[in-house]
């Protein structure tokens, strides 16, 4: 009978997180909010605490905060809004100038299509019936939609953290409430301190780090010659928040402007490979030895996390999955029943031994 219960409870929690997943997936117009909201609430908590000692009401430091950073939004839209637009209006020239530069590698990719389309019609048996195609929105009208999108919803998930940072600790106070014995209102307590202590180390770590990367960017982008280098920066700044896709993507769209600015392959590769050993060096010495071994997460988990969230939320969710990671770590390090998983989102640990005498003992 236990060994039965036990494959039912399984089960049903197995069904549980398949319907998790699905309805994170059909109504991520409404969580996307909500999590963006309890994150930035989660990050300026401590600050909102600390100014709250000083005797500054919570509604009125949470108000400046979360117009602070619904100002940076706006000028940090504004400041790329320029840029892009412009670049937008001369793509299709900027286009037919870098297909003609890569003209070489552009006649391989013509070759394979014309090779393959030959392989099609073979397959369907040389028929040459029209086919209809059906026209899609392009990839920028697309791109714009979302982007769009996006900051509408996140102007919704600051302003439920405006609520939930003028509330204090009314939350703190409902989460201990829910525990009947004094154990588990400590173990909770504890638990939602370690979880709003690290989310907000992590964010503000991470958002300094990428400022200076930014900088660092465009900075070098300046000395190299590549134009609009505060176009650069900011890019850099704000797709470094991206894990593996957003140095990647920002390689490209470098590489792409800096074929187009400078004469020889050689050096408008140059750009690309600049962006990328500043990336490489912040990735793999500046932000571990910053946030510490408390708060690194291993390749793997992180990559995993990335993959899951992205599927789910696309971009949005991709932004959100180191951050949930943190999250999740904080729960299981302080949960004893979750110190399994916990150990593994971790980093790589050395495990000690005791050295053992001839005879086999310690």
């Amino acid at each position: 009978m236990d060994d039965t219960q036990k494959k039912i409870k399984n089960l049903l929690v197995f069904i549980s997180v398949i319907l998790a997943f699905a309805a994170l997936y059909v109504a991520r117009d409404m969580f996307l909010p909500i999590v963006i909201g309890v994150l930035v609430a989660l990050t300026f908590s401590p600050v909102v605490r600390a100014l709250a000692r000083l005797r500054i009401p919570e509604p009125v430091s949470a108000f400046v905060l979360i117009l602070g950073a619904v100002l940076t939004l706006v000028f940090g839209t504004y400041m790329l809004s320029g840029p892009i637009t412009e670049i937008l209006d001369d793509a299709p020239s900027m286009g037919l100038e870098l297909r003609q530069k890569l003209e070489g590698v552009a006649g391989m990719l013509e070759d394979a299509q014309d090779a393959s389309e030959q392989v099609e019609g073979l397959a369907n048996g040389g028929d040459s019936t029209p086919v209809v195609a059906v026209e899609q929105p392009s990839l920028l009208a697309f791109a714009a939609g979302s982007i769009a999108n996006f900051l509408g919803l996140t102007v919704v998930g600051l302003v439920l953290a405006l609520f939930i940072l003028a509330s204090g600790n009314l939350f703190y106070v409902k989460l201990l409430e829910a525990f009947p014995s004094f154990s588990d209102k400590r173990r909770a307590a504890t638990t939602a301190r370690e979880i709003e202590r690290q989310i907000s180390r992590y964010f503000l770590t991470i958002t300094l780090i990428n400022a200076g990367l930014g900088v660092s960017i465009g900075v070098a982008m300046y000395l190299i010659g590549l134009p609009n280098p505060i176009l650069w920066g900011l890019l850099a700044f704000v797709l470094n928040f991206l894990p593996f896709v957003g140095a990647i993507v920002g390689a490209m769209v470098v590489a792409a402007f800096g074929i187009l600015s400078f004469d020889t392959l050689g050096m408008g590769f140059l750009p690309a490979a600049v962006y990328l050993l500043l990336t490489s060096i912040e990735g793999q010495f500046v932000t571990p030895h910053v946030l510490g071994k408390r708060l690194e997460l291993n390749t793997v988990s992180v990559f995993l996390t990335v993959i899951i969230w992205s599927w789910l939320w696309s971009v949005p969710g991709a932004l959100m999955a180191v951050p949930f990671l943190v999250l999740l770590k904080a729960v299981c390090t302080n949960v004893p029943g979750l110190t399994v998983l916990g150990n593994f989102l971790g980093p790589r640990t050395v495990v000690q031994t005791t050295p053992r005498t001839a005879d086999g003992t310690a």
